[in-house]
């Protein structure tokens, strides 16, 4: 019997799977998508995915701030409060805590 050809991986394992249930025509869409790029529907879908996440994750990680909330932020750094005692209390309680 003869052995299978094996593709030569190109430096990753893949070792988890992920799996969805799709209509036909979202099918049809993606396959259609992934010919016109020359792609297979694996490589596309992964690729998708892949953007689509880190996309998320970027957007998650980016500070958004209401234009009240950006005055009030430069009104606090041009015109800071003055060092109370329970400050200096947080202060040195962190310092503690962190080995500072």
């Amino acid at each position: 019997m003869a052995e299978a050809i094996r593709k030569p991986t190109r430096g990753r394992v893949r070792g988890e799977r992920l799996e969805t249930r799709v209509t036909t025509e979202q099918k049809k869409l993606i396959e259609r998508a992934a010919a016109l790029q020359g792609r297979t529907v694996t490589d596309f879908v992964l690729t998708s995915v892949q953007d689509a996440a880190r996309r998320a994750i970027e957007e998650h990680s980016q500070l958004a701030l209401s234009l009240h909330d950006s005055e009030a932020f430069v009104d606090a750094l041009l015109n800071p409060k003055p060092i109370n005692d329970r400050l200096r209390e947080t202060v040195r309680r962190y310092r503690q805590r962190a080995g500072v």
